[in-house]
């Protein structure tokens, strides 16, 4: 588990932008957990963080100065930028934002990262139909309350599981989940899904692995679809997770698992974006935002990812 004293905050002069650069005065930061993963020297789908450099991640900023043509100051804009107050970038790693559409948090949450991850990973690989039962773990988070509202919209019923009595009430009374289930109080897992899933399940949205979706698989019915989206149950261990095998019950049951990772995604977001917005403008989504104040606290905003401190998405407001 990482902790406060793995980060360090430190000055340096402030960057000047060249041609085709701009200045950009960061606004929001957003912290996630797929960042953990970044920090293992051990290959992945992207390169871990360098020891002692910058982290970085998804920000939404402000640009005061630039010296490109696609911006001016004052555009509030989006990118995959530093951990930094200010930062130097070219002006093909950052997209403009229209404010006045949503609240700019949206980039960085319903409509960014996390919502696209919901949209793409339940439609292309889990392809609702009516009727179904969808279960999704990790439902009280940025990607998992997403995948819920939108399996709803598809006309499936839906099982969250999450860790407080507070977040499954919040599934349930506002985003219209039909049964919630809180992994941490739960006598017996496995019977507690199997009373929530009493026709089985035909889609399982995996955000976290470990024991909860150990006890997702006995569930699963023929041709059901697994998508594993995240693992965050085990980001943190010292030692190889044991668990169930899958394969007899993927083998029996017919059933699909696929991991993804969004960028794979990347030349299709316009279409996600634009059918996220309009799910939300048309009343269909909601989405929550916990935020952080203070730049200095982005280290301890990461690490509540680790103990459930979130729910919806965590970000962190960088005070004028």
């Amino acid at each position: 588990m990482p902790a406060q004293d793995n980060f360090a905050i430190v000055d340096a002069e402030l960057p000047q932008p060249r041609d085709g650069e701009v200045l950009v005065r960061t606004r929001y930061l957003s912290v996630d957990p797929y960042m953990r993963g970044r920090m293992s020297d051990r290959k992945s789908y992207v390169a871990p963080f360098a020891v002692n450099e910058v982290m970085n991640g998804g920000v939404v900023g402000e640009v005061i100065e630039s010296r490109s043509a696609a911006f001016k100051p004052g555009d509030i804009v989006t990118g995959q930028l530093p951990w930094q107050l200010y930062t130097v970038a070219k002006a093909a790693e950052l997209r403009k934002i229209d404010p006045n559409l949503a609240p700019v948090t949206t980039a960085l949450g319903v409509l960014g990262m996390p919502g696209l991850t919901a949209y793409f990973g339940l439609m292309d690989i889990g392809k609702p139909r009516e009727g179904e039962t969808v279960v999704v773990s990790g439902a009280a988070g940025a990607v998992g309350m997403t995948v819920c509202q939108i399996a709803k919209i598809q006309g499936c019923r839906v099982v969250g599981i999450a860790g407080s009595d507070e977040k499954n009430e919040y599934l349930e009374h506002e985003l219209w989940v039909d049964r919630t289930i809180n992994y941490k109080t739960a006598v017996d897992m496995k019977q507690a899904l199997k009373d929530a899933c009493p026709n089985g399940v035909d889609i399982y949205f995996d955000n976290v692995g470990g024991s909860v979706s150990d006890a997702v698989l006995p569930l699963v019915n023929k041709g059901a679809r697994i998508i594993i989206c995240g693992q965050i149950s085990l980001y943190n261990l010292e030692q190889p997770d044991v668990g169930p095998r899958p394969q007899p019950y993927l083998l029996v049951n017919r059933a699909l698992m696929q991991g993804f990772i969004i960028t794979d995604y990347a030349p299709r977001f316009a279409e996600g974006v634009i059918q996220l917005g309009r799910w939300l403008a048309e009343g269909k989504m909601k989405y929550a935002e916990n935020i952080v104040d203070g730049f200095e606290n982005t280290p301890q905003a990461f690490l509540g990812l680790f103990s459930g401190e979130n729910l919806g998405k965590q970000l962190v407001r960088v005070e004028d």
